[in-house]
């Protein structure tokens, strides 16, 4: 599982003109069953995804295909855990702990 933290390496007015394709992306990874939660960090100088388990090189292609990415407005810090304890609502999603 991982902790994708997004750091806006752009002025507020191009990550602005570029959220709509972010967004669509966005709801792609949702369906596809990669993210399991995202939004805007506050203050705005970034954002946080909360990703499903899975190999890192295919989280790393998910993220260059972000539009922040390819038009170059964000950087991405990736922190990978495991959890050992997880609230009864997300134990299905914690392969560590035993259901």
């Amino acid at each position: 599982m991982y902790v994708v933290l997004l750091n806006y390496t752009a002025p507020i007015e191009e990550i602005d003109y570029a959220l709509p394709d972010h967004a669509e992306w966005l709801n792609k990874q949702y369906e596809h069953g990669h993210f399991l939660a995202s939004g805007r960090r506050n203050p705005r100088t970034g954002g946080v995804i909360i990703t499903r388990p899975m190999a890192r090189g295919k989280l790393d292609a998910i993220l260059a295909s972000d539009p922040f990415c390819v038009k170059h407005l964000a950087q991405y810090e990736v922190i990978e855990f495991s959890p050992t304890k997880t609230a009864p609502e997300l134990r299905l999603l914690n392969e560590a702990v035993p259901h």
